[in-house]
């Protein structure tokens, strides 16, 4: 009779079916995204191999021990000369467009602060040129975040992403209550990485059970007609954006409360979504009426 494996030969424990479910379910409309836009899977297997190795090296190491490469090789199944390879290249920082690192900071004080708000706190239309009397003005918006850039380029690129626009008497009102750009691929695909990864990494928070959880929730119903999804639909954009703007205001009075605190080291994320398909289709914007 053969021996019982010792507790070292026996078989590893393999991730939860559920997860896996999940994870596929998830990964469909990833999928899609990159097939529309010719991410082939060699291309995405080589980018999952350096998030495998970076994120092993990040958060799984042993406090006190340098992470080994047979360490790493172990937790994530990549071969040894690649997490090698892989450690001895620059990663690729994260590049934030122009557009939306001086741009989200104009649409929140503009959204936010008094002075730009008008009587029911909704952003005011602005003469684009600074007031005589000294009220404010696009110019004068533009110049509460950099002296260093001219309110007249950072307008010809709104109009072109479709977030401002200018009236017959050149006053410039937003188009967006929040910086979403109608056009702009670079923008959209910033804001594309950086909102699912904070959602995601949310749930992922939940799902380990480690602190408490995270405000991560949706309202589900299915079984609707087209004009009862869009009544819901604008619904949502409603109370949602009244949720955002409320947060906005009082997010930005404590970033000014918090200024140079040796504690101001945090940062927080809070959105919303709304998503519409048919009930038995794969879940993709696509498949909606």
């Amino acid at each position: 009779m053969a021996d019982a494996p010792s507790d070292s030969q026996a078989p590893q424990p393999g991730p939860p079916a559920a997860l896996l479910r999940g994870l596929r379910y998830l990964l469909g409309p990833l999928v899609r995204l990159q097939l529309r836009h010719q991410v082939t899977y060699p291309q995405l297997a080589n980018l999952l191999k350096a998030v495998y190795v970076q994120q092993a090296d990040d958060a799984f190491g042993i406090p006190g021990k340098t992470q080994t490469i047979s360490r790493t090789n172990l937790l994530t199944g990549i071969h040894r000369k690649d997490v090698r390879r892989l450690r001895e290249e620059a990663p690729n920082e994260e590049a934030v467009p122009a557009t939306v690192s001086l741009g989200a900071q104009l649409v929140l004080r503009w959204t936010a602060s008094p002075e730009y708000l008008d009587a029911d706190g909704r952003p005011c239309v602005l003469p684009r040129l600074a007031q005589e009397g000294g009220g404010p003005s696009f110019d004068s918006l533009v110049a509460s975040v950099s002296k260093d850039i001219r309110p007249r380029a950072v307008l010809d690129e709104w109009e072109r992403l479709g977030i401002a626009q200018v009236d017959a008497e050149d006053c410039v009102s937003l188009v967006v209550d929040a910086f979403v750009p109608e056009r702009g691929f670079e923008e959209k695909a910033y804001f594309f990485g950086r909102n699912l990864h904070d959602h995601i990494a949310a749930a992922a928070h939940n799902l380990s059970g480690e602190g408490p959880p995270l405000l991560e929730r949706s309202v589900y119903y299915a079984g609707l007609t087209p004009e009862a999804v869009a009544e819901l639909a604008a619904l949502s954009e409603k109370a949602g954006m009244d949720a955002l703007q409320s947060v906005n205001r009082r997010a930005l009075e404590l970033q000014g409360e918090s200024e140079g605190r040796d504690d101001a080291d945090r940062r927080m994320n809070f959105g919303i979504y709304f998503f519409r398909a048919k009930a038995e289709g794969p879940g993709d914007a696509s498949d909606a009426d």
